[in-house]
């Protein structure tokens, strides 16, 4: 029997009798590589920091899954996020040019982020849940976590997925995606006629074939279409990046997750029997005869329209979603390996495969994050937007680069003419890569005075699609770091940061600033 107990996303903390008063220079919320890139730039500055991580882990999704790097144009990429995948090209030996390696297995990644805190004295604190940020004159002066712990600092960082400090201080944000009318976008809000990702063949959306009164498949909603353009509030999906093996002794056989439903998977069993299998095609390899598994099709590894209370949502409600995803991603593998109602050869081809006994080995040899692909988005006097990604307009305070493609995954399934549709797939190359805004990782300046964030930045929802990816915010989390060394050295608001001192500076320590 597997042992599922420590597959969670938040345990409810109890208040210590004693909790911990933790001062430094330089708080980070969020033990993401952004805020492991934030740590390692302030500790070289002589800050002393400290890192609140809200799981059990460091490293976010580098460490958790997403071996299969997304970069867009490498030497794009510098500074403390190239160290990282210089120092992974020489634990695996890399022929490349410049000795990196771009593809990892997850326990190597957190093997070095950990280490790389200790050499650096970065204290880590785990399962601290923030519950209270208390301010004075505009600034933070402290954060507060349910178990009672709290954290004093200068200047403070939110390097989380989800943007939970920066909502707790009252700074502006979004979620969703905005009406293209908001920044004169194109790509943005409701969009059909995705020619990826979206189904093959006709599929009944309905629990008994050809009867709406009998109610819809689990996965597929009942909202309205909506207009092309249209802002609305979903979310583009969710999914675990699931670390695979099939070298037979190092092979765990998928189990049945908990309170299994094989019905949840009447709609992916209806689309093979329309004829399309391809639910495991973005199946690529790395190391050690592992693999890193993506969503692909129609019907796959995405839980399409099940993470829209996410962003906002409290820990519990994300504890209830994360076990949703869980026995949707892990279910899924499980019902394809072993459901009779499986073509055979789909069967055997998906049970050769299974999770690696040496990764994940206190959750069951299963991802401990979830791919929060997009949270909130900070809105700040600059908004990174599709006329940036495009070349059309171009930010002049540079702080790093991205280069990936504007990307969205599906955000909602729904029924058009009694059938499945799948909507909110974007991906659009961006010509080149294109410099991202300091303004873009601060506040309004009458919001909060010492807060960067390097993740839930401001951008639009499209344009986020092309930001947000580990590398860029290695990048963007370094230049936050030193820009708060800046500000706290001269006694400035982080908005009031010296731009040519911070570029001079971000180009001492490695970064790329033009291309």
């Amino acid at each position: 029997m597997t042992d599922f107990t420590n597959l969670r996303y938040y345990v409810p903390a109890a208040k210590q009798e004693r909790p911990e008063q933790v001062s430094a220079d330089l708080c980070i919320y969020g033990g993401s590589p952004a805020g492991i890139a934030a740590a390692l730039q302030a500790s070289r500055m002589g800050l002393r920091v400290v890192i609140a991580e809200f799981g059990r882990h460091l490293g976010g999704l580098t460490a958790s899954g997403l071996g299969r790097t997304d970069f867009g144009r490498k030497y794009s990429i510098g500074g403390i996020a190239r160290e990282f995948y210089q120092t992974l090209g020489r634990h695996y030996g890399s022929d490349e040019e410049d000795g990196t390696a771009w593809f990892m297995e997850p326990h190597v990644a957190e093997t070095i982020f950990v280490r790389w805190m200790d050499e650096a004295g970065v204290p880590v604190y785990f399962e601290q849940h923030l519950a209270k940020v208390e301010k004075r004159d505009g600034k933070i002066v402290q954060i507060e976590m349910e178990n009672g712990n709290v954290f004093r600092a200068g200047a403070f960082i939110d390097a989380t997925y989800e943007g939970d400090l920066l909502a707790r201080a009252g700074v502006s944000y979004a979620v969703g995606r905005e009406a293209n009318t908001v920044y004169k976008e194109t790509w943005n809000g409701i969009q059909f006629g995705s020619p990826h990702h979206t189904f093959r063949a006709w599929v009944d959306p309905f629990v008994k074939e050809g009867k709406p009164d009998s109610g819809l498949l689990y996965g597929v909603s009942d909202a309205a279409p909506g207009i092309q353009g249209q802002g609305d509030r979903s979310v583009q999906a969710y999914n675990f990046r699931i670390c695979l093996t099939d070298a037979p002794d190092n092979r765990v056989a998928f189990p049945a997750p908990p309170n299994y439903d094989p019905s949840k998977f009447t709609l992916l069993s209806r689309y093979i029997r329309a004829g399309v299998w391809d639910a495991l095609t973005l199946h690529k390899p790395m190391p050690k005869a592992k693999t890193d598994l993506n969503n692909f099709g129609a019907v796959s590894t995405d839980h399409i329209g099940m993470n829209h209370d996410w962003p906002e949502g409290d820990y519990a409600t994300r504890e209830r979603l994360f076990q949703e995803h869980v026995h949707y991603n892990l279910g899924m593998l499980y019902f394809l390996a072993n459901d009779e109602s499986v073509p055979r050869a789909i069967r055997e081809e998906v049970g050769r495969w299974g999770l690696p006994a040496d990764e994940f080995t206190s959750t069951a040899n299963w991802p401990h994050y979830l791919y929060v692909r997009e949270g909130r988005r900070m809105i700040g006097d600059v908004v990174m937007n599709q006329n940036h990604c495009l070349g059309y307009q171009a930010a002049e305070d540079t702080i790093g680069f991205a280069s990936y493609g504007m990307d969205s995954h599906n955000c909602r399934r729904i029924v058009l003419d009694g059938r499945c549709v799948n909507e909110g797939d974007v991906e659009i190359p961006v010509p080149a890569p294109y410099p991202i805004s300091y303004r873009a990782i601060v506040p309004k300046g009458d919001e909060c005075t010492n807060l960067l964030v390097p993740v839930c930045l401001s951008a639009s929802h499209i344009a986020y699609g092309s930001i947000r990816m580990e590398p860029v915010f290695m990048v963007l989390g370094q230049s936050a770091a030193t820009a708060a060394a800046l500000a706290l050295a001269d006694g400035r608001a982080v908005q009031d940061v010296d731009y040519a001192r911070l570029r001079q500076r971000l180009l001492a320590d490695g970064q790329i600033l033009s291309v």
